[in-house]
């Protein structure tokens, strides 16, 4: 497992020597990857990997030196080795190959840009602000320049992003207008545009930037959803007021000073229509402190005025122009996300909270519906596994009783949740305890590391279950609500759904499961 920063210990007073250590140590780490990425390492070494002779005369380098390289590469997760031979790990593949969808390697490089000028952090200091600046006025071919790898930067970094934004707008139904403010190469906007097929959006920035957007979008089959909007964004706009759904402030509040922020959320009010929404994604100091407290070091020696500023104060800037603010959304990443709406009930659609997140992306599955309960919901008496005892042809079969949770048993493990999902389908069995086994999933790979299912019926994965031989799916096979003593008309009940015991064979059937969070 590569091991995220303080690279030993995340408690200074646990091993004092050793946490300084790693402290001084860090740009071992990133000195590393940025000579692997310029040397394009990793792209060579796909699809296959390579022996240590190839790599070395394909780079011109020196094998003894080369390899000791390599080994400190595959220390750090990026490379694995087999004898002389080394090939690309997971995160290397996926995000460190040229030309790959999801390549990072331009907004590493650009981590390295940044360093200079942070050598002259003690200087900043006795100053109060920024002292390292080019030596003559940039012309506009250096900036354009400047503006490509910028924007290749950020745009890496921002497409990765809007993966996390999504969920949170999964209920939201978008058909009008989105202006980005700040946009860059409008990344945020195509994402959104994509997720939203009726939705128009409007970069607003500078006109090089905007000729650099324009470039890129214009190869995309989004190109025709989107109008360029020059302006400088601390001086008026000349847009028209009420007019857009969605306005998206991403990574530029850090960019400005407290004058300068309060002028642009006033701004960006008034250009928001009485039900739209403004989505602010940022830097803020309650969310990876570490983090965030270095990027504002990173403000205070590459910029004039820039600063990380805390959710809180960013929160009573909108609540003074009458707007509804949300709470901070920490994203998985190192950002956060602040929404504000001029109505209450424009929030009211957000998948705000974890919870919401998590049933958006399981109700997405095939589920009918998804409802959160808490586990004082889910009823077991003493009476349901004689049910399964005496009226069901499964009894004595893997998974089912005797060979389940007594109820009991189900009593006890339960005491260690307090809420869980409940989820409705239809037949087949197979294929709805297939679905009850991707929201388990989802669940886990959303934090809930308790997650475990219950599902419908008898376990139907198997075409024929062998149970003289023991189960052969024991990975993915779950009890059943029943079989573990849950009362699932009386538990759905209390979930206000309705549902009542078959007539005819051809009445519609639902089936239900739970999913158990923590």
């Amino acid at each position: 497992m590569i091991k995220l920063w303080p690279f030993q210990s995340n408690d200074p007073q646990t091993n004092g020597p050793q946490y300084l250590e790693d402290l001084a140590t860090g740009y071992w780490y990133s000195e590393a990857l940025f000579t692997a990425v310029e040397l394009g390492i990793f792209t060579l070494l796909e699809p296959e990997g390579k022996e240590l002779a190839e790599i070395a005369g394909k780079l011109g380098l020196e094998h003894a030196g080369l390899q000791r390289f390599l080994e400190a590469l595959c220390s750090l997760g990026l490379l694995d080795s087999c004898g002389k031979s080394y090939s690309n790990t997971r995160v290397s593949r996926e995000f460190l190959i040229k030309g790959r969808e999801n390549y990072q390697g331009d907004s590493v490089l650009w981590r390295k840009n940044l360093f200079p000028n942070w050598r002259s952090l003690r200087r900043c200091l006795k100053k109060g602000g920024r002292v390292r600046f080019a030596k003559q006025e940039e012309g506009r071919e250096q900036l354009v320049r400047r503006i490509r790898r910028y924007g290749r930067a950020m745009g890496n970094v921002a497409a990765s992003k809007v993966q996390e934004i999504l969920p949170i707008l999964t209920n939201l139904s978008l058909t009008g207008e989105i202006l980005d403010v700040g946009s860059g190469p409008g990344t945020i906007s195509a994402g959104l545009l994509a997720h939203f097929p009726a939705a128009r959006a409007t970069l607003l920035d500078i006109p090089e930037v905007l000729d650099y957007a324009r470039e890129l979008l214009e190869k995309s089959e989004l190109s025709g959803r989107f109008d360029y909007h020059s302006a400088n964004i601390l001086e008026p706009w000349q847009l028209e007021q009420d007019h857009f759904d969605l306005i998206i402030l991403s990574n530029i509040v850090h960019a400005y000073s407290e004058a300068e922020i309060i002028i642009l959320l006033a701004r960006t009010a008034v250009c928001l229509k009485a039900n739209g929404l403004i989505l602010i994604h940022d830097f803020f100091l309650e969310h990876c402190r570490e983090k965030a407290a270095l990027f504002d070091l990173n403000m205070f020696v590459n910029t004039f005025n820039g600063k990380v500023f805390t959710a809180n104060w960013v929160q009573e800037q909108l609540e003074l122009l009458n707007l509804t603010v949300s709470e901070l959304l920490p994203l998985a990443s190192d950002t956060a996300l602040i929404f504000a709406a001029k109505e209450t009930e424009s929030l009211q659609n957000l998948c705000l909270d974890r919870n919401s997140r998590l049933m958006a992306k399981i109700r997405k599955l095939g589920f009918h519906s998804v409802n959160l309960l808490t586990t004082e919901a889910i009823q077991i008496p003493n009476w349901v596994d004689l049910r399964c005892r005496f009226g069901c042809a499964n009894y004595g079969k893997p998974h089912c009783p005797p060979n389940s949770l007594s109820p009991q048993k189900t009593r006890e493990m339960l005491a260690a949740y307090s809420h869980c999902l409940l989820l409705e389908g239809t037949p087949p069995t197979g294929d709805f305890q297939r679905l009850v086994l991707q929201a388990e999933k989802e669940a886990f790979a959303a934090d809930y590391y308790k997650a475990l299912a219950f599902w419908a019926g008898p376990c139907s994965l198997c075409e024929k279950c062998s149970a003289e031989e023991g189960c052969c799916q024991s990975k993915d096979a779950r009890l059943s609500m029943e079989g573990a003593g849950i009362d699932v008309f009386a538990t759905v009940q209390r979930a206000g759904i309705g549902l009542r015991t078959l007539t005819d064979r051809g009445d519609f059937v639902k089936y239900f499961a739970i999913v158990l969070l923590e």
